[in-house]
């Protein structure tokens, strides 16, 4: 799955994990966009405080499915950004283990990462921490299972002779140090992994079962992707939308240089 790390500065030490819950696909990802923006815009990142994590190895920086040309065309170049500012993994480096250990320097020198966002696949693995994968790894080359070669063949007109095998990831551990994470989750497809990530006991199988003890972690999902949780489960967090509204409601604007008073918010 591919993330975007941003590293912003947090004000507050409080244990949350929430999980918002969306009629479907488009809501889920407009809230988590105003989400996003609201935090973006709060904390006010500046240079060398953006960090893109999980470019496939073996792909040229020019290929179209490439990790940097997707990130470019359905994302940066639509924004006001620095290129200086965005820090992409190089599959392609000639020493790929200086070249993770170079991206977790780079986290640690602009202060860690406060804002993790990400998606997960069917089988639970977030980043390309494929299932079996340490809990507390950091950014290396990692072997891609088969599933996820499968799922990645549609971006190769079906060739799997043609989908990487191995890919430079950011480890779960690395992940963990962020002091945010937000994790998306849609569809029936990945309801499961989805019931595994927060109503069973960590399990190294299903990697995003780690973040029930991260100390500050958002799942927003679809309807779709509640269909394995308990009734109860499900009651019990769409009865809180209304203090996650207040997340995104007001949406600020950067022309305001709003600021909400957000110690009162995630403490209801």
């Amino acid at each position: 799955m591919d993330f975007l790390g941003l590293n912003l500065t947090w004000k507050l030490c409080i244990t949350i994990m929430r999980l918002v819950i969306l009629d479907n696909y488009d809501l889920a990802s407009e809230w988590a966009a105003k989400y996003i923006c609201n935090r973006i815009i709060q904390f006010k990142p500046g240079k060398d405080r953006y960090f893109t994590l999980g470019l496939p190895t073996g792909l040229p920086r020019q290929h179209p499915e490439s990790y940097h040309s997707y990130m470019w065309n359905n994302f940066f170049k639509h924004i006001d950004i620095d290129p200086n500012n965005a820090h992409i993994l190089d599959g392609n480096a000639a020493d790929l283990q200086a070249e993770c250990d170079a991206f977790e320097d780079k986290i640690k020198e602009a202060g860690g990462i406060d804002l993790f966002v990400g998606g997960i696949g069917p089988d639970g693995h977030i980043a390309f921490n494929e299932p079996g994968s340490s809990l507390v790894s950091r950014t290396r080359l990692k072997t891609l299972a088969m599933d996820t070669i499968l799922a990645n063949a549609k971006y190769f007109d079906g060739d799997l002779s043609k989908v990487p095998t191995m890919a430079l990831t950011v480890g779960v551990g690395t992940v963990m140090d962020a002091r945010e994470v937000m994790i998306l989750i849609t569809g029936a497809h990945k309801a499961f992994a989805l019931y595994k990530a927060i109503e069973e006991g960590v399990n190294h199988m299903w990697t995003v079962s780690a973040f029930q003890q991260h100390p500050r972690t958002i799942f927003v999902c679809d309807e779709d992707a509640t269909l394995e949780l308990r009734v109860k489960t499900v009651k019990y967090f769409k009865g809180l939308m209304h203090v996650h509204n207040k997340l995104v409601d007001p949406l600020y604007s950067m022309k305001e240089g709003t600021e909400g008073d957000w110690s009162k918010i995630l403490l209801e």
